[in-house]
C-alpha cells in the first residue's frame, strides 16, 4: 500500500522535474508542454522508473483538464458563439466519421488485427487534444479568435462523443443497438439539464452574488471555484442522483467544468477571473501532461513503433486536409480555415483514455494500447510546434492556398474595437472628460474595478468593462492595441508602464503619476501628458491664496463655482464647456 508520505514524494518529484524542464523549455523558446510530457517519460517507467501514476496523480491530473475546460467556459459568452454553433456541428460530425475511417484503415493495415480492434482505434483517434489546443490558444491569446472559437466548439463536440463511448465501453459489450441508444438519449438528456441549469444560474442567481463580491477579489476567486466545484461533483457523482431511479450514466468532468465557466462567463465580472483562474490552471495542466506516460511500460510504447510513427504521420496528414476542407465548407476566410485546421491536427488524450477503456474491457491487448499512447505523444508533441510557428506557416502557405478563399467569408458578429478610446478608471479625472470623448469618437470603453460604477456607465450609454487594465485578458478585450487615445486615472507606475508597451506608437495617452519622478519616468517612456494631482492642486491653490491676499473679488465666484460643482449630482458633468476658471487671466 502507498503512503502519503510516498504520494508526497511522488508529487514532488513530478512537479520539481516538469518545473525545472519546463524552465529550460521557456529560456530556450520551446513549447512547455513538450517539457511536461518528456518530464513524465524521463520520471516514468519508459526510462528511470522513479515515479508511477498514483490516487494523487490521476486525480490531479484529471483536475487539470477540468480547470482547463473551467477556464476555457469563463471566455465564452453565449452572446459571441451563438452564430457559429451551427457551422461546429457541421464540421465535427462528419470530421468525427472522416477521421475514425482513416483511423480504421491505417489501424487495420499496420496491426493486422481484428475488425473490432481496428474500428475502436478509429475511434479513439478521431478527437483532437482538448488539453493541447486550449492550453496553446490560451498561450497564444488566440481563444476568442474566430478560429479558437470554431476548434473549442469542435472539441466540446468530440467531448460529448467521446463520453458516450466511454460510458459504452465501460457497461461492456453492448447487447444491441437499443443499448448504445439508450446510453447516448442519458447521456445527452443528462448534459441539456446541466447546461439548462448552468444557464439558469447565470441569469438568474448568479448575478445577485456576484454583485455582492465582486469588489472583493480573494472571496470572488474562491466563489468562482467553489461554482467550478460544484459541477465537477455533480458530472463526477452523477450515479448517486440517478441511482435511486435505477439508471446508470457516466459524465466528464470536463464537461461539467466548462458549464461552470460558461455560467460565469454571461457575468460581467468574468473577465477579471481569468487572470485568477490561470496559475492555477497551469499548475493542474502540467500534472496532467507529466502523467500522460508514468503508466506505460517501455515494452508496451515501443512494441509497435514503427507502426506508430506511420500512423502519426498520415493522421496528421489526413486531419489537416478533413478539417481544412470542412471549415472551407462552411465559408471561413482562409487565415481562419488554416489555423483552425492546423491546430486540430493531434490525437487527444481521450484517445489513451478510450484506449485504456477498452484495453480493460478485453476488446484490445496492451501493445494496442502502447501503439495508441505512442501515436498522441507524438502528434501532441509534433503539432505544439506546428502551432507555435503557425502564424509563420500560413505567411509562407498564404499564396499557394489563396485559390481555396471563399468569395463571400463567414461574417463574424460582435464589435470590433479601432481607433477608439480606453478611459481607465470611473472617478473624478475621467467622469469629467467622458461626455468630451463622446463627441470626438465613435467608441469610447471603460475599464473600472467597482460595480456600481459599471452599472452606472453602462446606464449612460458607455461601454464598460470590470477589471483591471493591468490585466493581459482586460487589455485584450477593450483592444489597447487599437486604442487612438488612452486616458487612465491610475497612479500605479506599472499599470501605466504596461499601457504605454502596448499602445500604439501614433496614440495619445493620458496617464497619472503620484510622483514627480514617476512623471519623468512616464515622459520618457512616451507618454503624452502625465497628470500629477498634487502639482495641479498646489499651483491653483496658490491662485486661490493670491486672491484672497490682494481682496479680489473673483475668488468669491471661483468658490461658487466650485462648490456648485462639487454638488452636482450628474454623473457626467459637462465641465469641459467651461474651459477657463473665474481666476484665470
Amino acid at each position: 500500500m502507498v503512503t502519503d508520505p510516498a504520494l508526497t514524494v511522488d508529487l514532488a518529484i513530478i512537479l520539481l522535474s516538469a518545473a525545472a524542464l519546463g524552465f529550460v523549455a521557456r529560456q530556450t523558446g520551446q513549447p512547455t508542454i513538450i517539457a511536461y510530457l518528456v518530464a513524465g517519460v524521463v520520471i516514468g517507467p519508459v526510462v528511470f522508473g522513479i515515479v508511477e501514476v498514483t490516487e494523487l496523480t490521476e486525480t490531479l491530473s484529471e483536475l487539470g483538464l477540468a480547470f482547463l475546460l473551467f477556464l476555457l467556459g469563463i471566455k465564452m459568452r453565449i452572446g459571441e458563439i451563438k452564430h457559429i454553433i451551427s457551422p461546429i456541428v457541421k464540421i465535427s460530425i462528419p470530421q468525427m466519421a472522416a477521421v475514425a475511417a482513416v483511423g480504421f484503415g491505417v489501424s487495420y493495415v499496420l496491426l493486422d488485427g481484428s475488425i473490432t480492434q481496428a474500428l475502436l482505434i478509429g475511434l479513439a483517434v478521431m478527437y483532437s487534444s482538448t488539453a493541447v489546443v486550449i492550453k496553446m490558444l490560451t498561450d497564444k491569446g488566440e481563444a476568442t479568435d474566430l478560429h479558437g472559437k470554431i476548434d473549442v466548439g469542435i472539441l466540446l463536440v468530440q467531448d460529448i462523443v467521446v463520453v458516450i463511448l466511454l460510458a459504452i465501453l465501460a457497461a461492456g459489450q453492448p447487447e444491441s443497438v437499443a443499448e448504445v441508444a439508450t446510453t447516448l438519449a442519458i447521456v445527452l438528456t443528462l448534459v441539456t439539464i446541466i447546461t439548462v441549469i448552468a444557464l439558469a444560474s447565470s441569469r438568474y442567481a448568479l448575478p445577485t452574488v456576484f454583485r455582492q463580491i465582486a469588489d472583493n477579489e480573494t472571496i470572488f476567486f474562491l466563489v468562482a471555484i467553489a461554482w467550478a466545484f460544484l459541477f465537477i461533483f455533480v458530472s463526477q457523482e452523477i450515479d448517486l442522483f440517478l441511482s435511486p431511479f435505477g439508471i446508470e450514466a457516466y459524465l466528464s468532468i470536463e464537461m461539467g467544468a466548462f458549464l461552470a465557466g460558461v455560467a460565469i462567463a454571461q457575468l460581467p465580472y468574468s473577465k477579471q477571473l481569468q487572470d485568477r483562474v490561470n496559475p492555477l490552471t497551469d499548475l493542474f495542466v502540467m500534472v496532467f501532461f507529466a502523467s500522460v506516460a508514468l503508466d506505460i511500460r517501455a515494452h508496451e510504447l515501443t512494441y509497435y513503433w514503427r507502426e506508430a510513427i506511420i500512423a502519426a504521420v498520415v493522421l496528421m496528414i489526413a486531419k489537416f486536409i478533413i478539417f481544412f476542407v470542412l471549415i472551407n465548407w462552411q465559408g471561413f476566410d482562409l487565415e481562419t480555415n488554416f489555423l483552425g485546421s492546423l491546430y486540430m491536427i493531434q490525437v487527444s488524450e481521450f484517445g489513451i483514455v478510450v484506449g485504456v477503456a477498452a484495453q480493460q474491457g478485453g476488446f484490445i491487448e496492451v501493445e494496442v494500447l502502447g501503439f495508441l499512447t505512442l501515436v498522441a505523444m507524438l502528434t501532441m508533441a509534433i503539432s505544439v510546434y506546428l502551432i507555435a510557428f503557425a502564424d509563420r506557416l500560413f505567411d509562407r502557405l498564404e499564396g499557394p492556398l489563396s485559390r481555396f478563399e471563399p468569395e463571400e467569408p463567414f461574417a463574424e458578429d460582435g464589435k470590433d474595437y479601432a481607433g477608439h478610446v480606453v478611459a481607465v478608471g470611473y472617478d473624478d479625472v475621467t467622469r469629467n472628460v467622458l461626455p468630451l470623448f463622446s463627441e470626438y469618437y465613435d467608441d469610447v470603453v471603460v475599464v473600472d474595478r467597482r460595480v456600481d460604477h459599471i452599472e452606472a456607465l453602462e446606464a449612460n450609454g458607455f461601454d464598460a468593462v470590470y477589471g483591471d487594465i493591468g490585466s493581459e485578458t482586460i487589455r485584450k478585450d477593450v483592444a489597447l492595441k487599437k486604442a487612438d487615445f488612452v486616458l487612465s486615472s491610475s497612479d500605479q507606475l506599472e499599470v501605466s508602464k504596461a499601457i504605454l508597451r502596448e499602445v500604439r506608437d501614433d496614440a495619445t495617452v493620458f496617464l497619472e503619476a503620484s510622483t514627480d519622478e514617476g512623471a519623468r519616468e512616464l515622459y520618457d517612456r512616451g507618454a503624452d501628458y502625465v497628470i500629477t494631482s498634487a502639482d495641479l492642486s498646489a499651483d491653483r491653490l496658490g491662485s486661490y491664496l493670491e486672491a484672497y491676499l490682494e481682496g479680489r473679488p473673483e475668488l468669491d465666484r471661483a468658490i461658487t463655482s466650485d462648490v456648485e460643482l462639487l454638488r452636482n449630482p450628474d454623473p457626467f458633468p459637462n465641465t469641459h464647456e467651461r474651459m477657463t476658471g473665474d481666476l484665470d487671466d
